[in-house]
Parts: structure tokens; C-alpha cells; sequence
């Protein structure tokens, strides 16, 4: 069973994708949502043995590297952990997957888009799964791969294309810092699977090497960061967070899977199964909660200006991946992983909310030329609506339980940058519940901004359509009290068992529980500030945000522009990067290399050829001139030196 939750997805993508023609259009889709739905099922079965039983265990298949010292099997490692990721990478990736059916059915290409979705999802479980860092890596690779595939689906489009390439190199900035901490870690440890790596871990605390050009460096803290910005990269945190947004050009399950369960989440993932070597490593735990902090209230600034439905979710999804990071950094590993499971339905449930909408008024996704809709759709307002509750955090909803955790225990850590997380995940609160509402007044109420074609054809959804929306607001609504005893309760500890390592002293989640009233009330109070403020700007007094835009326009171009990231890579690394291979090509291949190689040779036998050519001038007079001159020169010779 444990080995059929992972490949099952794998077999469904590989069916799909080359018995296409065989299977046709609905053949695809009944193989790879079938195989995903038995996944699921069988992972809801595997998280109670796994989580709610405490069956631990770890599935060897083979050996797959043994040279020397360094061995690494092809393992599948079942813990808590590992079952609580599969479980909701499961349960989304199959509420996609069908949702696909009726969102892609009149694409051209259905069974590579499905093949394509399974294979993401295969790479993913492989990824959670893994015994070792390895394995881990060969998952990190593969989804990295599935999202290139899936961002530039639509191949056709230039602006795909472009995005699709952004996310792929991008990734391999972080991915490249990855590669240097396993190497790291296979340096320290002699070992790259987890067991071995945490074990010694304790023993390696004060341990320094030799690093770039520092002589000596606490080894720990380096392959602890190393291993970050590979988060970073994959959960698109500050600085490697631009291609998020351009990924919104694939199509629109595309952004459920890899901005709800799956890729984004990877590096959440990352470093908290790397706890027991983070824990050693307080300097590391204090630039992520830095990061994470940074992240969560930049992306929330930047997604109070976007117009693009999909965006928004996209940079509010940057800003809850941000509140997972300050959890980890703070050592709330387990508020970290409770905020992953709920986020993973509430926000897979607004993006797939925002295809539906997308779909009703054929493929606009401006909300500037949305409004009134509500009434012609209400299956989907009701759903954004569910999903946008729990975004917010407003109480008995899902996020509500795990991101006013997450604020606690950045509270409870009782460091400087605990409280620059705590009261940067504030402004970041009230700013999410703004741009929130902003989304749904605009998508759904006021003046209708379309043209009247588009107004009078706005319909609903197909149930194949809305019934994953049903599961997954379900989701929302239920899973953050269903699992917070669990996750961040009183059975924290016998739940999680050995699948987190929290040093004592460390535990924030169970300081939490203690911090004062007002820290547990200020969450909610300005996620209702945020709403209030975008109910009067968008209904009451619609006019408002024009003329704030215009009397603070600098900040507004400011956050329009997304802190202008995007133009500062495209200054500092684009183009430094054209011109030194415009330099490159010019100066060293051209001149040099040509000049001197075959083109200098090739110019000189040219040349020499062109002098001889240039005596055969075809008179007489002039060979008579030319052997004159050669039996004078004879005889001078012969006089010279031959007598």
C-alpha cells in the first residue's frame, strides 16, 4: 500500500501520456483521476496507521547508489511527517485532477496535460517520501521539471514560454545552494540519509570547516542556510520570489497544485525535516525567521495593488508561505506544518474558485472588468468566500486556528526577531483580509465592467467543476479544529513523535499556549479591520482608491511594481549577463578564437595565395624580366660563393 500511494500517480502519467492515442481524450483523464482518487484513498488510510496510530515505518525498495561510504537507498520513510504531506498532497491533487476534466475539456491536448499533472504529483510524493537527501533531491528535480512543463503548457504563448524559463532558472539558484548542503552534509557526516545525519548532529554543534574564503566557519549553521535557499527557491521566498507571479500564465489547476499542496511547499517541508540539524544551528533559525517575516509582509503589500484575480492569490500565497518560514525559524516546526495542511485547502479552493470565475466570463481574469457577477455564479461565491474566510483568519475556519498559532509562538520565542516576525505577521494580517475582500467585491459586486456579451453568458461551473470546490471548502472549514489538538495541541507530542525534533527550551508551540490575551485577540481584530476597510473602499465609497492611488502615486507604482523587483534582476543580472556573452562572443570567440584559428589561418593562406596569384600576370615581358633577374642572381651567388 505505502509503495502504491506513491507510484500509482506515476503509472497513471505514464499511461496517459503514451498510450494517448489508444486511450483518447476521456481515456486519459478516467486513468490519471483514477490513480490519483486510489492514491488518496489510500493515503487517508496510511495517515491513521501512520500518524493517528503511530505505525512508523520505512519501506525499502532497493540500493541505489553504494560506493565507498556513500550509500543511499531507495527508500519510502513513513512518519508523521511524511503522512501528513502525503495526505494533503493526495487529497488536493485529486480534487485538481478532476477538476481539470471540466476546466481543460476543450484543450487540444488533454492527455499530455493530465500525464503532466500526475508526473507532478509523483516527483512531490517522491519528494516527502524520500529516506535520505538524495532521493529528496531526485523529488526536488523532478517537480522542478513538472512545473516547466505545466507553467509553459500552453507553448503557444510567448509570455508562457518566458514564465516557464523564469521558474526553471530561478529554482536552479536555490537548487544549486541545495546541492552544496548535501554535499556539505555528506562532508560533516560521511552519511546523506536522515537517520544518520540526525543522529550525529548533536555531536557536530561547535564543529567548523573551511568555507569559500573563510578559514573556519561553524559548519552547521553553513549547510543549515545552504539548505534554506534551496527552500527558497522552491517556496518562493524574498529574493527568489519573482517567478511566482509570472507562473500564472499556465493554466489554472496548475496554479491550485504547485501554489496550495505541492512545489511551493517543498521547502516548508525541507526544513522541517531537517529540524534536528536546524535546531544546532540558531544563526540559520534566525535568517529564516527573517526571510519568512519579510516575505509575509512584502507579498501581502505587493497583493494589495495587483488587478489579475490569479495574482493576487499567487502573492498572498507568497505571504502565508512566509508565516510557515518565521514558524520554522522560531522553532514552531509543527504550526508551521499545521498552516501548510490548512492552506493547502483554502488556498488550492480559491485559485480553483478563480478558474471557475475565469471560466464563467470566458477567460477574463482582470478585475477590473469583473463586478456583479454573484448572483449568475453563487456555487463559487459562496466558495470564494469559504476560502477567503479562512485566509483571513477569521475564527472557526481553518487558517484561523493555524496562523494566529504561528503569530503566538513568534510572540512566545521572546526574541528581537520573533517580535520583527510577530508584528510583521500583524501588518501582514490586516493587509490580507484587505486585499481579500478587495478581491471579492470586485470580482463579484458593484457596477458590472464587462461588455453585455460577456455579462449575459456569465454561467456557472459544471458539477465536475464545483464538487472538488465542495471537498476542498470542507477542508477549510473543518480541518484547522479537527487537527489542532493533534498538530499544536495537548497531543503534540505523541502525534508528531519522533518526525520533529524540538530542543528543550525551543518549544514556542507550548509557549504559546500561555502569551497574553490581547496577542491572541489582535489577530482577529485587524483581519476584521482589513475587511471593514475594504468594504468602505470598494462599496461604500468606490471612489476612494482612485484618489488614494493618486495622492500617494509613488508608493502605488511602488507596490504596482512589486518593489520594482523584477526590473532590478532584469538590470542587474539580464542584462550584465547579455552583455558579457555579447562581450564574450565578440571579443573572445570572434577576435581571439576565430581570429587567430581558423579564420586567421583560413585569411592568411588566402592571402599568400592572392601574392602568387598576383606575379601570374600572363606577359611575356615579364617572365623574361623574372628569369633574367633569377640567372643574375645565380651567377652573383656562384661568383660569390662558389669559387
Amino acid at each position: 500500500m505505502y509503495a502504491a500511494i506513491v507510484f500509482l500517480p506515476l503509472i497513471g502519467a505514464l499511461i496517459a501520456g503514451f498510450g494517448n492515442k489508444a486511450l483518447g481524450d476521456r481515456g486519459a483523464q478516467v486513468v490519471t483521476c483514477g490513480a490519483m482518487l486510489v492514491s488518496a484513498a489510500l493515503a487517508v488510510v496510511a495517515f491513521w496507521e501512520v500518524a493517528i496510530q503511530g505505525q512508523s515505518r520505512t519501506v525499502e525498495l532497493f540500493t541505489w547508489i553504494d560506493s565507498g561510504s556513500f550509500e543511499a537507498s531507495w527508500a519510502l520513510r513513513w512518519d508523521t511527517l511524511t503522512a501528513v504531506m502525503v495526505f494533503v498532497v493526495t487529497v488536493v491533487s485529486s480534487m485538481v485532477h478532476v477538476y481539470s476534466v471540466g476546466y481543460m475539456s476543450h484543450d487540444p491536448s488533454i492527455p499530455r496535460f493530465m500525464a503532466y499533472l500526475s508526473f507532478f504529483t509523483f516527483a512531490m510524493l517522491m519528494l516527502v517520501t524520500a529516506d535520505n537527501l538524495i532521493q529528496l533531491f531526485f523529488g526536488w528535480e523532478g517537480v522542478g521539471v513538472a512545473s516547466y512543463l505545466l507553467i509553459g503548457f500552453w507553448y503557444h504563448k510567448a509570455s508562457a514560454n518566458a514564465a516557464a524559463i523564469k521558474a526553471f532558472v530561478v529554482n536552479r539558484v536555490g537548487d544549486f545552494a541545495f546541492a552544496l548542503g548535501i554535499f556539505g552534509c555528506f562532508l560533516l557526516f560521511d552519511a546523506v540519509t536522515f537517520d544518520a545525519i540526525f543522529a550525529a548532529a548533536p555531536e557536530a554543534e561547535g564543529t567548523t570547516f573551511a568555507f569559500l574564503w573563510w578559514e573556519e566557519v561553524d559548519a552547521l549553521t553553513v549547510i543549515a542556510i545552504l539548505l534554506f535557499i534551496g527552500a527558497m527557491g522552491k517556496s518562493a521566498q524574498l529574493g527568489l520570489h519573482t517567478w511566482l507571479p509570472d507562473a500564472m500564465e499556465g493554466p489554472t489547476p496548475v496554479s491550485a497544485l504547485i501554489h496550495a499542496a505541492t512545489m511551493v511547499t517543498a521547502g516548508v517541508f525541507l526544513v522541517a525535516r531537517m529540524s534536528p540539524l536546524f535546531e544546532h544551528a540558531p544563526i540559520a533559525l534566525m535568517v529564516v525567521t527573517i526571510v519568512g517575516a519579510a516575505t509575509a509582509f512584502f507579498a501581502a503589500t505587493v497583493g494589495t495593488t495587483q488587478n489579475d484575480i490569479k495574482r493576487v492569490i499567487a502573492y498572498s500565497t507568497c505571504s502565508q508561505l512566509g508565516y510557515m518560514f518565521f514558524a520554522l525559524g522560531v522553532s514552531a516546526y509543527s504550526a508551521a506544518i499545521f498552516h501548510l495542511m490548512t492552506h493547502a485547502f483554502f488556498k488550492a479552493l480559491l485559485f480553483l474558485a478563480a478558474g471557475s470565475v475565469i471560466h464563467a466570463l470566458h477567460d477574463e481574469q482582470d478585475m477590473r472588468r469583473m463586478g456583479g457577477i454573484w448572483r449568475k455564479i453563487p456555487w463559487t461565491y459562496a466558495m470564494m468566500w469559504i476560502g477567503s474566510l479562512a485566509l483571513a483568519g477569521i475564527p472557526l475556519f481553518a487558517g484561523y486556528y493555524s496562523k494566529d498559532m504561528i503569530l503566538e509562538a513568534a510572540y512566545a520565542d521572546h526574541t528581537s526577531f520573533g517580535m520583527f516576525a510577530f508584528w510583521a505577521g500583524i501588518a501582514a494580517a490586516l493587509l490580507t483580509a484587505f486585499y481579500s475582500w478587495r478581491l471579492l467585491f470586485m470580482t463579484f459586486h458593484g457596477t458590472p465592467r464587462m461588455d453585455k456579451h460577456t455579462f449575459d453568458h456569465a454561467h456557472e461551473s459544471p458539477p465536475v467543476m464545483l464538487i472538488p470546490l465542495v471537498v476542498l471548502a470542507i477542508g477549510a472549514v473543518i480541518s484547522g479544529f479537527l487537527g489542532y489538538e493533534a498538530f499544536v495541541g495537548q497531543n503534540m507530542d505523541a502525534f508528531w513523535g519522533a518526525s520533529i525534533k524540538v530542543l528543550e527550551g525551543n518549544n514556542t508551540v507550548e509557549a504559546a499556549h500561555h502569551v497574553p490575551t490581547w496577542v491572541k485577540l489582535l489577530p482577529i481584530g485587524v483581519a476584521v479591520a482589513g475587511i471593514a476597510a475594504a468594504y468602505v473602499a470598494y462599496i461604500m465609497r468606490p471612489d476612494i482608491p482612485g484618489k488614494v492611488a493618486t495622492s500617494i502615486r509613488p508608493v502605488y507604482l511602488f507596490l504596482l511594481n512589486k518593489w520594482y523587483f523584477d526590473e532590478l534582476y532584469d538590470w542587474l543580472f539580464v542584462k550584465r549577463s547579455w552583455q558579457a556573452g555579447l562581450g564574450f562572443w565578440q571579443t573572445g570567440d570572434r577576435a581571439i578564437i576565430d581570429g587567430f584559428g581558423p579564420d586567421g589561418v583560413s585569411a592568411m593562406a588566402r592571402w599568400c595565395a592572392g601574392a602568387v596569384a598576383r606575379l601570374q600576370t600572363g606577359y611575356l615581358y615579364h617572365y623574361a624580366f623574372a628569369m633574367l633577374i633569377g640567372v643574375v642572381a645565380l651567377v652573383t651567388w656562384y661568383l660569390a660563393f662558389g669559387g
